[in-house]
């Protein structure tokens, strides 16, 4: 019983770390590349953009360490 409870959480911890790789480069590393570039429709780099960028990139980092926190109930 062990091996299936280890490899349901690994496999629910590789999609958490999934999410939370999405959220940080959909709405950090896409944003920070699109204005480095120039694209004319990139969003502009005010207060409120860095604001929204740095909850998402906190979010991304939080749901990551849920993940870490999940593979602690892996049994021996």
């Amino acid at each position: 019983m062990s091996l299936i409870h280890n490899e349901q959480t690994k496999l629910l911890a590789t999609g958490l770390n999934t999410i939370a790789a999405a959220f940080i480069i959909i709405d950090v590393v896409t944003p920070v590349t699109a204005v480095s570039f120039g694209i004319a429709n990139a969003p502009k780099p005010t207060g409120v953009t860095v604001f929204f960028a740095a909850v998402w990139l906190c979010t991304g980092f939080g749901i990551h360490w849920i993940a870490r926190r999940v593979l602690r109930s892996l049994k021996p």
